[in-house]
């Protein structure tokens, strides 16, 4: 039987059943045990993790077993400066710099310029454009500017090279095009570009730990083929399952499809406006058919944005499943709450938004981790370790 959602590293169609992805990935389930070690680990617990919108892995429990004796890892993920962000893009990195303060480590993060030029058609001016209004996103979701490390490829290239031709020298065009799908017509920049990518997964010893949606895990397939060439240990990651488009439960949200999300830079009245406009509802057609069946948790925007996001209150989530589920409260009063939550949570992201430029100084170019990088050339020695 032909399946009916389709993932990919560049698109997401239909209603994604996630344990059958998770099969197809051959990843593995964050387990009620491995959870709670996370969570005794980090002293805290994580709403996102607990929710189990964070729910698939690669290496997590060797991550954590190494951290526990006293190796440690390193956290990596990026940007992809190809417009303004919405609020699907930014829950990563509050998850990312959530797990950089809890467990004390660094966070490298690579700013794709080079890839986004050779992947859309988008002016050098666009770029340089959407990287500075990006990264300003990203230090507002909470990150240690001494150990944090924010690099354009172009720019940071120089540091890089020599690694990413040991890279290079490892990966095959049929590995990349096996993973990625490239095709003859692919520009050579692609083809070339899984070596770049991979290239932070080795800036420290220690195993590198990825937070990404569960579509981008392929990517990483590349390193854990090569790693141990170099005596390296395979990358770990930890995936997130995809935010919903606001319009309903089919593909995720996209910048280009304004109706489909909440942008990082939206006001309180087009928060509003989108939401009652275009929020998928899983209620009722009618009023009496809504009073007589409930709304259908699963499909409903509003809820799902509520549980997976926003609302750390378990009772009041709790009281809102029960309510609406039962018909006693209607769509419109679900889609309020949602309004009032974003507005709080896109009020104090903005505000550190503005006053983000400091940081982000620390973070590309002044602060410790920012020193220590522009001083190092990142060089791949084959040595013998466990992986």
């Amino acid at each position: 039987m032909a399946e009916d959602f389709e993932v990919t590293p560049f698109d997401v169609e239909g209603t994604v059943n996630y344990d059958k992805l998770v099969d197809k990935f051959g990843t593995e389930r964050i387990s009620d045990e491995l959870k709670e070690e996370f969570f005794d680990l980090a002293g805290d617990r994580n709403l996102y993790v607990d929710r189990d919108f964070i729910y698939s892995h690669r290496g997590l429990d060797k991550t954590l077993e190494e951290y526990q004796e006293g190796d440690g890892f390193f956290l990596y993920t990026g940007i992809g400066p190809s417009g303004p962000m919405h609020i699907g893009h930014i829950i990563s990195y509050y998850f990312t710099a959530w797990m950089q303060r809890k467990f004390d480590v660094n966070v490298y993060i690579q700013v794709t310029d080079d890839e986004k030029y050779w992947d859309r058609d988008i002016t050098d001016d666009e770029i340089d454009e959407y990287v500075e209004d990006n990264v300003r996103e990203v230090a507002a979701a909470g990150f240690d500017p001494d150990k944090t490390f924010i690099f354009r490829n172009r720019e940071y290239m120089g540091n890089m090279y020599d690694g990413i031709v040991k890279i290079a020298e490892k990966v095959n065009n049929s590995q990349v095009s096996g993973v990625f799908g490239f095709e003859g017509s692919t520009n050579i920049g692609m083809n070339f570009w899984p070596a770049i990518q991979n290239i932070p997964t080795f800036f420290e010893e220690k195993r590198c730990l990825i937070p990404a949606g569960i579509d981008q895990d392929p990517y990483w397939r590349i390193q854990r083929d090569i790693a141990e060439k170099f005596g390296h240990k395979k990358t770990a990651a930890i995936h997130t399952k995809f935010i919903p488009a606001l319009t309903g439960p089919d593909g995720k949200m996209s910048s280009s499809k304004p109706k489909t999300a909440i942008m990082l830079d939206d006001t309180p009245e087009q928060v509003e406006e989108k939401v009652k406009k275009h929020a998928y509802s899983g209620g009722g057609d009618t009023l009496e058919e809504h009073r007589e069946e409930g709304a259908d948790l699963s499909v409903d925007t509003s809820f799902q944005w509520l549980r997976n996001l926003l609302m750390e209150d378990d009772e009041r989530l709790a009281e809102i499943a029960e309510q609406y589920s039962s018909g006693e409260m209607m769509t419109g009063e679900i889609k309020e709450i949602l309004v009032e939550e974003l507005n709080e949570f896109l009020q104090g992201h903005q505000e550190r938004k503005e006053n983000a430029d400091e940081i982000v100084q620390q973070m590309m170019y002044e602060g410790d981790l920012a020193e220590k990088m522009w001083d190092k050339k990142i060089d791949l020695q084959r040595r013998n370790v466990k992986t």
